[in-house]
């Protein structure tokens, strides 16, 4: 007689369904934290009702940041490792009183070493110095030795999100901000990292190509305000006085502003490039390491290119440090292309840069990439220029680099290897996190 199969729940039954449902949880948990908790983007399709040149245009632009222009300040540009990272060390050097610094990737490595000897050499001196970085960006390569040699100098010393919280939400969410600000005064921001990479000039594919700016003028209050409002999530400490919020009178002639994304709120710079590609009526030049537009970007790029607007697009070539993200980028050149919008690939090097510079009057500078990333998930942070002379300056850095890089045309687009199609559609699901 055969034996009826046994229906009990046995202890370890029991065990196997609470672990099952605990991971089913768990998972849905990380789904929910990594997927769905982003800032809102709206479709911006904007008519084309006024240009850059409107008096209506900045406040519109700014309109989820600070619609006001701030006057009077000094932006200088800095080119590669070369430039930047000297007049970066050089401010820290000349510190009196305060140094604040946040970064997302900081390696413990040559470049890392020489910013790490300053830091600690101010510190030592009596300058308070804070110290802020990613806690995945510098995470893995950035050594606890080093860490432990900057809280032993006296710097204070935190990461964003750290990596081992249990808010997988927070995991998600990294300031892939670079700020310095030197006794309040002097400011510096940008996309450099600060690593070995960035050395150099550019002149062979072991050294990126990038761009940082030196600031000066009431914008430096502005970036010492988004430094702050990272530091007090990371250690609960406010910075106040003078070493922190000197008066800070006029340092130039060019109107500024300053775009900080934060979490649970309207992506600011999403508006701000909507509204510039809607104004354009000349150029839209883009420089963007990390470029998977959006439906709606593709959209906007494409209706001013019809309009006559000749709108450039420069990305890495064969030298890119994520080609998963340039997988999901291609996906839209075919349409792209197709509108008129030209695409160029840089040739010599990775080129990091973040720029846009539109009818050569409006230029933004930062760490946003063009992609649903910075707009949704990262805290990002960029400045906006809005001035002829500088724009100009942008200008002619664009068509420099543009000598430098290979047009990506449309039969290239059409011609394209399968396995280039197959990892394009293979990374199309994981666009919105890359």
């Amino acid at each position: 007689m055969s034996k009826k199969p046994s229906y009990k729940l046995t202890r370890w039954k029991i065990v196997g369904i609470v672990v099952l449902s605990l991971l089913i949880v768990l998972v849905a948990v990380a789904a929910f934290g990594i997927g769905f908790l982003k800032r809102a983007v709206v479709d911006y399709r904007w008519q084309h009702d006024f240009s850059t040149r409107d008096p209506s245009f900045f406040g519109s632009a700014h309109a989820m940041a600070d619609p006001l222009p701030l006057e009077g300040n000094s932006v200088q540009l800095l080119h590669n490792g070369d430039q930047i990272f000297p007049a970066m060390l050089e401010a820290i050097h000349s510190a009196k009183a305060s140094v604040n610094f946040e970064a997302f990737l900081f390696y413990s490595d040559g470049v890392g070493a020489q910013f790490r000897d300053a830091l600690c050499e101010r510190a030592r001196a009596g300058v308070r110095v804070r110290v802020l970085l990613d806690g995945i960006g510098s995470g893995s390569k950035f050594s606890d030795v080093d860490e432990k040699t900057l809280r032993n100098a006296g710097c204070s010393f935190s990461y964003y999100h750290p990596t081992h919280s249990w808010r997988v939400d927070k995991l998600n969410r990294r300031t892939h901000r670079r700020i310095l600000i030197v006794d309040g005064k002097v400011g510096f921001t940008g996309s450099v990292g600060f690593a070995d990479p960035w050395s150099g000039h550019a002149e062979s594919p072991e050294h990126w190509r990038d761009i940082h700016v030196r600031l000066e003028g009431p914008i430096v209050a502005k970036l010492q305000g988004a430094f702050q409002q990272h530091w007090v999530r990371g250690t609960g400490e406010t910075i106040s006085g003078m070493s922190e919020f000197p008066p800070l009178p006029p340092a130039g002639k060019l109107r500024t502003q300053l775009i900080a994304s934060h979490s649970f709120s309207i992506s600011p710079i999403s508006l701000v490039q909507a509204v510039a590609f809607a104004s354009a009526e000349k150029t839209i030049f883009i420089t963007n390491a990390y470029c998977t537009p959006s439906h709606n970007q593709v959209k906007l790029l494409t209706e001013a290119a019809k309009r006559g607007v000749d709108v450039r697009i420069l990305v890495p070539g064969p030298h890119n440090d994520q080609p998963m993200t340039k997988a999901a980028g291609r996906s839209a050149y075919g349409e792209l292309l197709t509108g008129g919008v030209k695409i160029y690939e840089y040739a010599p090097t990775m080129i990091h840069t973040k720029t846009m510079v539109v009818d050569g009057l409006f230029t933004v500078i930062g760490s946003s990439n063009f992609d649903s990333r910075s707009a949704q998930i990262n805290e990002e942070l960029d400045i906006t220029i809005y001035d002829e002379g500088f724009g100009g300056e942008m200008d002619a850095v664009f068509r420099q680099d543009l000598e430098r890089a290979n047009p990506y045309r449309l039969e290239d687009f059409q011609k394209r290897p399968f396995r280039e199609r197959v990892t394009e559609w293979a990374v199309a699901p994981l666009s919105p996190l890359l």
